[in-house]
């Protein structure tokens, strides 16, 4: 082979002796022409043959001849081939030079280090296969990207032949290092990844945001990984979501520690060779978060921002969330979601003015690309749909953007208009004080309303500026600019003392909040769309 130099030789011919398919011989090799590895299985043997057996049966014909034996015989090829591994009873490969290599004639053994993904599900039918889930999960995408999961046992058989190849080739020069080595997933994608963009007649683009994935597994090997535990046991912990501790990573960080050595003694070098190929575990199609913002206004006094749901029991009958998601949902084909905003307002309270910022993560969507033409009418739609809610500046986001909706949002203000009911008797006079109140400093421990969710606390809180508005004897209207985070109900009635200091230490009398609208919430995002 014409990417092979003569130092490669004895490492390709213990590689193959040791059960390697030519993919991976090739890896060992540091060979990064990827279009090498797209060449057939039958035509990399050959030439990886041809070019192992130059010198082998010239030295052995020689030696013959001295010693006025026959000489020796060729190598045969044939149709369908590998080689056959020879090994000593302690594991490691017979590699005389005496000896030419000799072919078998029955279907390629399985791999030792790969267990067959570069053999056996990198050609045009598995693309195919491929394919066919990818368009039946009907998603909407100009590019995709191909991931790979591989069995963690592979990175121990690699090391298992690292090993080998340093031990058998390392005093003839051998200098390359392990990191040196092109990985299996590396390879996979450089033969799969134009087969698969011809079948769906779409460019693979590592920055995609729609993932192909497959998962390879091989239940013959599981315990491959198993004597690890033993020597670097801390390496190995329970994790959520995982069915083993034995992952990728793990193996890894093990094979980092493990002496030489102690891996010897434990694994065979080279791997044993298995009776099975590895199986396609799974097929899956993931496409990147979709991020919708905009602003709401919120016209029901029942009706919460998120879900009320206790023990399993709805408590009212919608949400700001549902009333704008459904309608995401439904046109995105999304598997679900994560709201956020601006703050919150309680069940009774209105959100009036330019609405509250809000930005909808719609997760894995079947489709992810709309025209502004298709959001305006989008945000028609939800506004149509119900009068508790109004939707206005829908647009499509990047998700470094939302970050703009929480960025600095304590130093933030907002505006309430508030009814205050008086337990005395007032009169206009006894209300002006107020509008002169600049400034103002208060500290609020934790609400006992809200102190299941939140932690306990004292937040200090500033309220820029207040004005009131006489109504009745007993009733005056309050207009505040706060800093965000303050709590409005709190400050008004106390809160049994744990809003310090407060309205009804201002007027001297017991004060309570009757109805509570947010005016306005200064935060200059999403950006505003003309009508």
């Amino acid at each position: 082979m014409h990417l092979l130099k003569e130092k490669d030789r004895p490492v390709v011919r213990v590689l193959l002796n040791a059960g390697c398919c030519p993919r991976c011989v090739l890896r060992f090799c540091c060979v990064g022409l990827q279009s090498t590895y797209r060449q057939s299985y039958k035509d990399l043997m050959k030439e990886l043959t041809d070019f192992a057996r130059v010198g082998e049966c010239k030295k052995s014909n020689a030696e013959t001849e001295e010693e006025n034996d026959p000489p020796c015989k060729k190598i045969k090829l044939e149709e369908t081939e590998d080689f056959i591994p020879e090994s000593d009873k302690n594991g490691t490969v017979t590699n005389s030079t005496q000896e030419c290599l000799t072919l078998q004639k029955d279907e390629p053994k399985t791999c030792v280090v790969c267990l067959g993904v570069l053999q056996h599900f990198c050609d045009k039918d598995f693309a195919k296969q491929m394919s066919r889930v990818v368009e039946s999960a009907n998603y909407q995408f100009s590019s995709l990207v191909v991931s790979v999961s591989l069995p963690a046992q592979l990175s121990v058989r690699e090391h298992a032949t690292w090993l080998l190849v340093k031990q058998e080739v390392g005093q003839q020069g051998f200098s390359s290092g392990k990191d040196d080595v092109i990985q299996v997933k590396e390879a996979y994608k450089w033969i799969i990844h134009p087969l698969i963009s011809e079948e769906l007649g779409v460019p693979v683009d590592g920055k995609s945001p729609f993932e192909v994935s497959v998962a390879f597994t091989h239940s013959e090997t599981d315990g491959d990984c198993h004597f690890l535990a033993s020597v670097c046991s801390n390496c190995f912990k329970p994790a959520k979501n995982k069915q083993s501790v034995f992952t990728r990573m793990a193996v890894i960080k093990a094979l980092e520690k493990i002496k030489e050595e102690d891996f010897r003694k434990q694994f065979s070098c080279p791997p044993n060779s298995p009776e099975t190929k590895c199986e396609v575990q799974d097929i899956q199609c993931l496409h990147s978060p979709l991020y919708v913002a905009g602003r709401y206004n919120k016209y029901s006094r029942t009706l919460p921002q998120t879900p009320w749901v206790i023990d399993g029991e709805r408590k009212m009958e919608s949400s700001v969330e549902e009333l704008i998601s459904e309608h995401l949902l439904a046109v995105s084909k999304a598997g679900g979601l994560n709201f956020s905003s601006s703050g919150r307002e309680d069940v009774d309270v209105r959100t009036l003015g330019n609405g509250r910022p809000f930005a909808i993560e719609l997760l894995n969507p079947h489709r992810a690309t709309f025209t502004k033409e298709e959001i305006k009418n989008l945000q028609q739609t939800i506004n149509k749909s119900s009068d508790k809610i109004k939707v206005r500046d829908l647009q499509i986001v990047t998700r470094e953007a939302m970050v703009h909706m929480k960025e600095g949002e304590e130093g933030k203000t907002k505006c309430y208009n508030a009814l205050i009911w008086t337990e005395k008797a007032i009169k206009t006079s006894d209300i002006e004080f107020i509008n002169n109140i600049k400034e103002f400093k208060i500290d609020q421990k934790t609400p006992l309303r809200v102190l299941h969710r939140r932690p306990l606390a004292v937040r200090p809180r500033v309220i820029h500026t207040m004005r009131a508005e006489f109504l009745d004897e007993h009733h005056f209207r309050l207009y505040l600019k706060t800093q965000a985070g303050t709590y409005i109900k709190e400050f008004v009635h106390g809160d049994f003392g744990r809003t310090k200091p407060n309205l009804c230490n201002l007027m001297s009398t017991v004060t309570d909040i009757l109805e509570l609208d947010v005016e306005s919430v200064d935060v200059d995002w999403p950006p505003a769309i003309e009508d």
